[in-house]
């Protein structure tokens, strides 16, 4: 299975169980890696047969910008399912960082990680 990634994708959501974080949002940033057979896009060098990265930005863009969640596990799975819709896609890992999440001690970041497929 070959692998395409997009990472460091920034984006201002209104994610979270806590009312101002609804209000006044926060970033929160994506990586996708893909898992796919390139070799047909590639014979033909054809973007149809493959995922095309910069229309899978946009939709992702869109997830997070969309209808708030409480947890960023439910965001993260909704990411996947859109991932997976490009019907190349055969499996998508997707990484959600909450580098802003209200907590009260020193932290580097909060991710969640999830890894779905076809089969």
């Amino acid at each position: 299975m070959d692998r395409v990634s997009l990472r460091g994708l920034r984006v201002r959501g209104h994610h979270g169980v806590f009312e101002r974080e609804r209000e006044e949002g926060q970033i929160f940033v994506v990586d996708v890696e893909l898992g796919l057979d390139t070799r047909p896009a590639a014979e033909g060098d054809d973007l149809t047969r493959t995922v095309h990265y910069g229309v899978l930005a946009e939709e992702i863009v869109s997830v997070v910008e969309g209808d708030p969640v409480d947890l960023i596990e439910t965001l993260a799975q909704r990411i996947a399912d859109v991932c997976l819709a490009h019907t190349p896609v055969q499996e998508a890992e997707v990484i959600v960082h909450k580098p802003d999440a209200p907590i009260t001690v020193p932290f580097d970041d909060v991710t969640i990680t999830i890894k779905r497929s076809r089969a």
